[in-house]
């Protein structure tokens, strides 16, 4: 399988200057602020999300200084959901690494977190980027709302597969939609290009989150991190989804109470995944996402071919062929 560095490569010293723009973005004269700062991207991931912003601008009409931006302010806000994320779930990690709440407390990760927001806003409108600004203030209210809507679904595990595809497109596909979106708003596209873009990144977002979902009822040796994570937390996704809906009563009842009252109990969890297995969900779920995949990769069908759209497509398939 492609590596994510080969997927980089048309746009390898954009990314790299992208670094130093991004850590100047975050800059702070207050010492413990730029402290965190360095913290924050010093555990810095895979970087896709710059990366669709980088492919999408370079497919439609070239890099320009507002690439640069757009993918700084989709960092920005990012990171400040995710801070903030943190402290609503009194999370210790994020990727292996300690959260900002675990090392520095609440108080203070709020803060961050507002300070992240603030940096990202003042940005945008410093540099007259509103439309932008628009794309991704757009991608945070539905993110917000995503999460509410299925911390109200969790209270009563009862959602069908409508509403897990409103949760998922909310909460993950938005924000890998704004990217897209913001990398050819930042090239000059017209509307219709960057609404274009704008769906190919919910498709991929939508495919990305259902091939998240399926690492939870993976093996453990082979992702590298626990499973049952989901059922734990008492989350409805697609492959549990399907596994209820094509079970009996009397069975739907019993996996239900489990991850309702008993989602702690390591058999237990155990068991809700075997039953899932069982009744096809890994099956039906890993259709679904290939389905997605596949839409996404049609819309890119206009585009003339290079070394971005080679690059743009292997990023999608690396989104949804990845191990962990």
């Amino acid at each position: 399988m492609i590596n994510i560095e080969e997927i980089k490569k048309p746009i390898a010293a954009e990314m790299e200057l992208f670094e130093t723009k991004f850590r100047a973005s975050m800059k702070s004269s207050v010492p413990l602020l730029d402290r965190i700062s360095t913290y924050i991207v010093k555990r810095k991931g895979k970087q896709m999300r710059p990366m669709f912003v980088f492919l999408s601008a370079a497919m439609c009409g070239g890099i320009t200084e507002a690439t640069y931006r757009g993918a700084a302010l989709i960092e920005l806000l990012h990171t400040a959901t995710l801070v903030h994320d943190d402290v609503v779930d009194d999370s210790n990690e994020r990727r292996g690494f300690f959260s900002i709440n675990a090392l520095w407390k609440n108080k203070i990760a709020v803060l961050v977190g507002d300070y992240l927001l603030s940096r990202g806003l003042l940005l945008s409108i410093d540099n007259n980027d509103f439309a932008l600004l628009k794309i991704v203030s757009e991608a945070v209210k539905k993110m917000s709302e995503g999460e509410l809507l299925q911390i109200e679904k969790a209270r009563k595990l009862d959602i069908k597969e409508d509403v897990y595809y409103e949760i998922i497109t909310n909460k993950t596909a938005s924000l890998i939609a704004s990217c897209c979106a913001v990398g050819a708003a930042s090239a000059g596209a017209d509307a219709k290009i960057v609404k274009q873009m704008h769906d190919f990144g919910e498709l991929v977002g939508i495919a990305f989150q259902i091939k998240d979902d399926l690492f939870d009822f993976g093996s453990e040796e082979k992702i590298g991190k626990p499973t049952g994570i989901d059922i734990k937390e008492s989350k409805m996704t697609l492959p549990l989804i399907y596994a209820l809906n094509n079970s009996e009563k009397s069975v739907r009842r019993h996996i239900v109470n489990i991850v309702r009252n008993h989602n702690t109990e390591e058999k237990k969890v155990a068991e809700v995944i075997a039953f899932v297995h069982a009744n096809g969900g890994i099956g039906y779920a890993t259709k679904r996402m290939k389905e997605y995949r596949q839409r996404a990769y049609e819309l890119l069908t206009g585009f003339e071919d290079s070394v971005y759209s080679e690059s743009i497509r292997a990023l999608v398939n690396f989104t949804t062929e990845r191990e962990n």
